[in-house]
């Protein structure tokens, strides 16, 4: 058997025993609309624990991360200072988030706008805007997809072909069981990923190096400024990486699809204690970074930085291993995808469908139609992940400049009662105006800042001063 069909039926194995526990996840269960998005808002501590962290360590952990670190090196350092801070400022926020839901029966972050301020045009803003910012990053996830097949395959599988196959796959499961299977899934999926970071982070640099410290050693000597700032960039700088890593400590739970996982959770300090332990499974990142680090000496020239990791797997590894990183990679990018998927769907349907066009829709309609729209966005983020050719880092910061704009209007809501819904709509939309204008004109990053930072400010001060100059809505 040849080398390409070992490892492809490794993984292939183990992304089909992912497929059947997201299907299993929704036999003898009534999926109604609260079912299928809050699995009846009774997970425990370590079902919560799996699914956050399968939606917050996603491709971009296995694919984007060592990326960075092969072709930007230390400005991709921020991704390890961002996933402790955003639990810090997680641990404060996300409790008084779950109580309003469960007192309210919330069911997605429009649904939180609509309660504090009463507007249904904001909750449906909020909606868009969060629809459009999960698209980039779910077609992170698909890209992905297509980069480990296609090379677990030994190429025999095109990127296009795995994408196509994935996409249909996961939304098959999302439509059958909704929240519940990423959960499940997301059990496997940690495993293996832990399991394969480990390997992979451990091995490589000792294969051929003989050590950690030894491949920095040779890293220093031959790039000596791939560490520091800006490593191998122009232009990102140590006010670039400041703002950075406050624009995705702040942005962690202002993705719809992380909001909307709060209401699952069966009480608050369920989740008080999944943001204390959840930092150290973000440290097996560190040893991603070691990858992307040593395939700098070992793989140089790469034209796509995203492809360091498996090529340098590739090269050092069996197949059947690389079958098997190749398998956890994949589930590493389907369960994200799922709850992305589900999370866009539910906001057109509930929160931007239903109240400006058919006020009249039961839950059991709304449920239907955002089933339905399970696979024209699916279908839509695939387009863009086949033609499209950014970075996975670069997609993943364009979400977050476009989440954080969530922020004043929930912060501020929670805890500054004059905050208005006129005050949030103005922000929101000066602030998604500001992100439009900087990246689509190639201002990122503005005089050293983070596009998205300058976004968030430019939107905090239109709250506040256009709250200060009207009169308080808020209902909760």
């Amino acid at each position: 058997m040849n080398p390409g069909t070992v490892a492809l039926t490794v993984t292939v194995t183990i992304v089909a025993a992912g497929a059947a526990l997201g299907f299993l996840a929704g036999v003898r269960r009534k999926m109604d609309l609260e079912q299928w998005t809050t699995g009846g808002r009774g997970f425990g501590t370590l079902l919560m624990y799996l699914l956050l962290a399968g939606e917050y360590y996603t491709t971009f952990s296995f694919l984007g991360a060592s990326g960075w670190a092969y072709s930007r090196g230390g400005p991709a350092l921020y991704i390890l200072a961002y996933i402790t801070l955003g639990q810090v400022f997680a641990f404060y926020i996300v409790p008084a988030i779950w109580e309003a839901g469960k007192k309210h029966g919330l069911q997605t972050q429009s649904d939180f706008f609509l309660l504090r301020y009463g507007n249904k045009y904001l909750a449906a803003l909020v909606g868009v805007v969060g629809i459009a910012a999960i698209i980039p990053y779910l077609q992170l996830q698909i890209v992905g997809l297509g980069i480990i097949v296609s090379a677990t395959s030994f190429d025999a599988i095109s990127r296009t072909a795995a994408m196509i196959i994935s996409v249909t796959l996961l939304a098959a499961f999302v439509v059958t069981s909704g929240v519940r299977a990423v959960a499940w899934v997301s059990v496997l999926k940690d495993a293996l990923m832990v399991a394969a970071m480990l390997t992979v982070g451990i091995g490589i640099p000792y294969l051929h190096f003989g050590g950690i410290g030894k491949m920095f050693a040779a890293l220093r000597e031959a790039h000596p400024s791939h560490l520091t700032m800006p490593g191998a960039t122009a232009n990102l700088g140590h006010t670039w990486f400041i703002t950075t890593v406050l624009l995705s400590t702040l942005g962690g739970f202002m993705w719809p699809h992380s909001f909307g996982a709060i209401f699952t959770a069966r009480s608050s300090d369920t989740l008080r204690r999944n943001t204390v332990t959840m930092p150290l499974y973000g440290s097996s990142l560190v040893f991603v970074f070691f990858v992307g680090f040593t395939a700098v000496l070992v793989t140089p020239g790469l034209r796509d930085g995203d492809l360091a990791f498996l090529t340098l797997v590739r090269q050092s590894f069996p197949p059947w291993l690389l079958g098997a990183i190749g398998g956890a990679g994949a589930l590493t990018a389907m369960v994200p995808a799922s709850i992305l998927i589900l999370t866009a769907a539910t906001l057109f349907a509930k929160n931007f469908y239903r109240p400006l066009f058919a006020p009249a829709m039961t839950d059991d309609q709304v449920g239907k139609l955002a089933r339905a729209m399970v696979v024209v966005i699916g279908l839509a983020s695939l387009y863009l992940a086949i033609s499209g050719s950014t970075t996975l880092v670069s997609l993943l910061l364009l979400g977050y400049a476009m989440v954080d704009q969530f922020l004043p209007g929930v912060v501020l809501g929670l805890f500054w009662s004059r905050t208005n819904a006129q005050g949030v709509l103005t922000g929101i939309l000066a602030g998604c105006a500001t992100v439009a204008a900087l990246f689509l004109g190639h201002h990122d990053p503005l005089f050293g800042w983070n596009a998205g930072f300058v976004a968030l400010c430019v939107n905090l001060g239109a709250t506040v001063l256009v709250s200060l100059l009207g009169r308080s809505t808020r209902r909760v």
